[in-house]
């Protein structure tokens, strides 16, 4: 590497009294952004830590790489970085769409900055999609769980009782026809209200309820029961792949409702997933910082356990992807457009968020979870212990 390039590894100096002093490398090291620099033949020169996860290719491999071979095409961010050393200036865009060989395309948002006077390097910081942007995602998420919720409760109150005075109505109307003709009108008049209410019992999932008891559970056992129903029957015919973090601390939950959860993100996998080919991939994970604040209380919640369910199908249409947990937003023929607003609910219930990136050919749902605090791991521990004892007993 020439000897005026940026380094590629953090070091500490220490002054003449022994105390410790970053040199400019160790501090874009620290940064949560993917940082590059590029001296002005736009070659890479340094590579940051998150810039390695963020093209998922290690330091070694990018160090000495035009920038171009990183970001084939017309890249706009060398537009920029050239931009940069023309002007002198710091330049920052966001709304990028950039498209990496390996990752597919992302959406980001780019700022550019030279080193030196005059420039020698361009300091160049990506952030994906930031968890801002993500996190007001979700809040609109949660405030269409709670609308569909208020609607709920007086949908499935003033339905359901009229749906049960008209089947009764059309089962003593077909206890009196005397023609073929007339019992198959009535058998569609009860069909139709067993089916309208079906969508009425699926609504009142939404309605107001007290809170279910929650406690320390593995999500890897419910993801395993979750998979087990799955090959038994929708995804019967798809890979499931399962790549799963054994070290992961319980989650603090409701396990029934977990159980929900992630049946319908599979059943919308499986949907999706090609009938050749077709492959769904559950993983989990621990992921550090993710911290943010409740609306309105002011609570800082940690929520490190992240479950992902990634299947392989065309992707989510643009034009539904601001609404995709609004109720009744589908692109399924017989679908009812639930699935996905219950998912909402059902993450905010448990304190935690859902979010998701969809491209052709890979479609991901994050979901992250609080961890259970170790009081209750072990109290729940010590009661599904107690659970297992009582049931072995003569």
């Amino acid at each position: 590497m020439p000897k005026n390039s940026a380094a590629s590894a953090v070091e500490l100096r220490r002054d003449r009294r022994g105390a410790a002093q970053l040199d400019a490398a160790a501090i874009l090291q620290a940064l949560p952004q993917a940082v590059l620099a590029v001296d002005s033949s736009l070659t890479i020169r340094f590579v940051g830590a998150k810039a390695e996860e963020f093209f998922d290719v290690s330091a070694v491999s990018l160090l000495g790489r035009p920038l171009e071979r990183l970001l084939p095409g017309e890249s706009a961010i060398a537009a920029l970085a050239r931009q940069a050393f023309a002007s002198g200036a710091s330049i920052a865009e966001s709304g990028l769409h950039i498209e990496l060989p390996r990752l597919g395309e992302r959406e980001v948002t780019v700022q550019v900055a030279p080193i030196g006077l005059p420039a020698e390097f361009v300091a160049i910081a990506l952030r994906e999609r930031s968890i801002a942007d993500k996190l007001d995602r979700q809040w609109t998420h949660r405030s269409a769980a709670r609308s569909v919720t208020a609607m709920a409760s007086t949908l499935a109150h003033e339905i359901r009782n009229p749906l049960l005075s008209i089947r009764g109505a059309a089962q003593l109307l077909e206890q009196g026809t005397t023609t073929s003709g007339d019992r198959e009108l009535t058998r569609l008049i009860c069909d139709e209200v067993d089916r309208l209410k079906a969508l009425v019992d699926r609504m009142e999932l939404f309605s107001d309820e007290p809170s279910l008891p929650r406690e320390a559970i593995n999500v890897h056992e419910v993801l395993g029961h979750v998979r087990k129903v799955a090959g038994a029957g929708f995804a019967r015919h798809l890979r499931v792949i399962e790549r799963y973090d054994p070290s992961l601390p319980p989650v603090d939950a409701n396990r029934d409702q977990l159980i929900r959860l992630f049946l319908n993100l599979v059943k919308n996998a499986a949907e999706a997933a090609p009938v050749v080919g077709g492959e769904i991939v559950l993983s989990t994970a621990y992921q550090q910082g993710l911290r943010l604040t409740l609306p309105g209380t002011g609570n800082r919640v940690h929520l490190p356990l992240v479950v992902t369910v990634t299947d392989n199908g065309p992707g989510i249409p643009d034009e539904i992807r601001p609404h995709l947990f609004d109720a009744f937003v589908t692109t399924k023929t017989n679908g009812t457009g639930l699935g996905l607003a219950l998912v909402a609910k059902i993450a905010a219930d448990n304190g935690g968020i859902v979010e998701f990136d969809s491209r052709p050919g890979r479609t991901v749902f994050r979901v992250s979870l609080p961890v259970a605090d170790e009081n209750l791991a072990r109290a729940s521990g010590d009661r599904r212990a107690a659970d297992r004892t009582r049931s072995t007993d003569p």
